[in-house]
C-alpha cells in the first residue's frame, strides 16, 4: 500500500484503477470504503482514511460500497511479487487454509508460531488471518447470493460460515443489506446459474495481452486435462471438497469465467487458483516500466504491453509435466503426460466438452510403471525422485510454500538443472524474477535482439530487468512465432446441452 497520504489522495481524485486493490479509501463521514477508482465524486481529503485490506476496513466498522464494490477488486499484486511470511500466509488464505485448517493450520503450513503470523498480518494488513478470511467468506457469499437459487442455509455453509447468524450478521455489516435484500437487489429479473455451475467476470489491471497466456495454455493443453474449446481455455480442478471445471474465456476488459462444482464450500479457492492461473493480480504499469528501461526489450513491450506470466493450478501437476518434457518437444510432452492421465488420472463428467480426468496426483502416480514411458531410464529416474519428494512432504510446490527453499530442494534431486528448476520456479512456485538463461527460444530471441546469447552472459545482462524477469521472458519467448505465443482460433462448440442460460453480472 501506498504510504504517502497525498498520494492516496491524488489517486482517489483521478479515479485511478491501477491502485484499486493496492489500497482502499474509507469515508469518515458515511462509514463507506469504496476503491481509489469508485464513480461517485470523491470526499474531501480530510474526510478520507485509508487502509491496506478490505479486512481492516470492515474490522473498523466500514462497509462496502453498493456502486464500486472494493469487494470486487483485483487482488494486491504484492502477494504474487513477494515471498516473505505475509505473502505467503496471504496465498494460502485465498486457497481456504484457514476456513479448511483454522489458523493453527495456517501456522503448521508456513512453519511459524500463530502469535508471529497475526503480528506480521496485522502490521502491514490492519487485520489479523481470522479477519482477512471472514471478508473473502462475506465476498464468496455474495457470489452465491446474487448467481444462485441456492437456500441461504445452503449459501451460508457453503461460503464457509459456521453459522446462520454469523452470515447473517457478516453480510449485513460488510454490505448492508440482509442477504435476501443483496438477491433482490441484484438477481432480480435475472437468468441464475444452472445446477452446479456459475458465471463470473474476473478482473484485471489492464493492459492484458492474452496471445501468450491463452496460446501457452491451448498449446501445452493435456488432452483429457485441458482443452481449448469455442474460444476459452478449459480444464479440470483438483479442489478440496472434490473436482471441478473451468472455463476461461478472455474478453477487453475481464476474463469471463464459468465454474463446475461438485461442492459449493470451493468457489472461492477455485476462483483464486484461476486469478493465479491467468496472472490476473499483476500491475503490468509497474512491470513494463521498469523492463522498457532496457532500450532493447522496450519495443516488444511497446508492441505488446501488458503480457502476463501463465501459471497453473496445481504445482506439483506441473512439476511432473516439467519433468515429462525435459529435452524434448511440446506435443511429445503432452502424449507421455495424456498416457499418465488415461493411466491413474480420475475420471470426471463434463457437462460442456471434451475433459474427462484430473490429472493424477503424486499418490496415484508413485506406483506407476516407469515402462509405461517411452522415455530415457535417467529421466524415469528423475519423474520417480520427484514423486518421492512429493508424496513425502519433502518438496512442497503449493501456493504457501518457500521459493527458495523448493528451488535447494529441487535442485538436489537427480536431473533437476537449471531449466528445469526455473521453469518449475517461474509457472508453478509464480516467482516474478524466474529466468531461464539455457532455455533455447529465450536465447534466439537474445541473438535476434543483440543481447547477449551465452547464458551466463545472458544472466549478468538480466539483473538490470530484476524483479520482473519471468515477464521478460514472456517478452522474449513472443519474438517466435510458436504456437504458445498465438491466441488459438475458437475450436469446436460446446456441446448443445450446455447451451443453458446464466447471470453474467457477477465480479470478483
Amino acid at each position: 500500500m501506498p504510504t504517502d497520504f497525498d498520494a492516496c489522495v491524488r489517486a482517489v481524485q483521478s479515479k485511478d484503477a491501477r491502485f484499486d486493490g493496492w489500497f482502499f479509501t474509507a469515508v469518515l463521514t458515511t462509514r463507506i470504503y469504496c476503491r481509489p477508482s469508485c464513480p461517485v465524486v470523491p470526499p474531501k481529503a480530510e474526510n478520507m482514511t485509508f487502509y491496506p485490506s478490505a479486512a481492516a476496513a470492515q474490522q473498523a466498522g466500514f462497509r462496502a460500497c453498493k456502486r464500486c464494490r472494493p469487494d470486487a477488486s483485483p487482488g494486491s499484486p504484492q502477494w504474487n511479487e513477494r515471498a516473505d511470511l505475509v505473502a505467503r500466509a496471504m496465498r494460502l488464505i485465498a486457497d481456504g487454509v484457514v476456513d479448511r485448517d483454522g489458523v493453527p493450520g495456517l501456522a503448521t503450513r508456513l512453519g511459524y508460531s500463530e502469535r508471529q503470523i497475526e503480528r506480521q498480518l496485522l502490521a502491514e494488513l490492519g487485520a489479523g488471518p481470522l479477519a482477512l478470511a471472514r471478508s473473502q467468506r462475506a465476498q464468496t457469499a455474495r457470489l452465491l447470493i446474487e448467481t444462485t437459487t441456492m437456500p441461504m442455509g445452503d449459501v451460508a455453509f457453503a461460503a464457509g460460515f459456521a453459522s446462520i447468524r454469523t452470515f447473517n450478521d457478516t453480510v449485513r455489516a460488510v454490505f448492508a443489506l440482509s442477504p435476501g435484500e443483496l438477491r433482490a437487489r441484484l438477481a432480480k429479473g435475472r437468468p441464475s446459474a444452472t445446477a452446479g455451475m456459475i458465471a463470473l467476470r474476473l478482473p484485471f489491471r489492464r493492459p492484458l495481452t492474452p496471445d501468450n497466456l491463452f496460446g501457452h495454455l491451448a498449446a501445452t493443453a493435456v488432452p483429457g486435462v485441458e482443452e481449448w474449446r469455442a474460444g476459452a481455455y478449459r480444464r479440470t480442478l483438483r479442489l478440496p471438497n472434490g473436482p471441478g471445471i473451468v472455463a476461461l474465456r478472455p474478453q477487453p476488459k475481464h476474463i469471463a469465467c464459468q465454474l463446475w462444482l461438485t461442492d459449493w464450500r470451493d468457489l472461492a479457492q477455485a476462483i483464486s487458483r484461476c486469478r493465479r492461473m491467468l496472472d490476473l493480480d499483476a500491475d503490468p504499469s509497474a512491470i513494463d516500466a521498469s523492463l522498457s528501461a532496457d532500450p532493447l526489450l522496450a519495443p516488444l513491450v511497446a508492441k505488446a504491453p501488458g503480457r502476463r506470466v501463465p501459471r497453473v493450478t496445481d504445482g506439483p501437476e506441473f512439476a511432473v509435466r516439467a519433468v515429462l518434457g525435459q529435452q524434448i518437444s511440446v506435443a511429445a510432452a503432452r502424449t507421455h503426460a495424456a498416457r499418465l492421465v488415461a493411466a491413474y488420472g480420475e475420471p470426471i463428467a463434463d457437462p460442456a466438452g471434451g475433459l474427462t480426468h484430473l490429472f493424477p496426483s503424486p499418490a496415484a502416480l508413485a506406483d506407476h510403471d516407469p515402462a509405461e514411458l517411452a522415455m530415457p531410464q535417467t529421466r524415469k529416474a528423475t519423474l520417480s525422485a520427484l514423486l518421492r519428494a512429493l508424496v513425502d512432504d519433502e518438496l512442497d510446490l503449493d501456493v504457501g510454500s518457500d521459493w527458495q527453499r523448493a528451488r535447494a530442494r529441487l535442485s538436489a534431486l537427480p536431473g533437476f538443472g537449471p531449466w528445469t528448476v526455473e521453469t518449475i520456479a517461474m509457472r508453478a512456485l509464480g516467482d516474478p524474477d524466474a529466468f531461464l538463461a539455457t532455455d533455447l527460444g529465450v536465447r534466439y530471441a537474445a541473438r535476434d535482439l543483440g543481447l547477449p546469447t551465452t547464458p551466463a552472459a545472458l544472466l549478468r545482462h538480466s539483473a538490470a530487468w530484476q524483479p520482473w524477469r519471468a515477464y521478460a521472458t514472456q517478452y522474449l519467448w513472443a519474438t517466435s512465432d510458436h504456437p504458445i505465443n498465438i491466441l488459438p482460433p475458437s475450436g469446436p462448440e460446446a456441446p448443445p446441452a450446455a447451451k443453458s442460460p446464466t447471470k453474467k453480472g457477477a465480479s470478483r
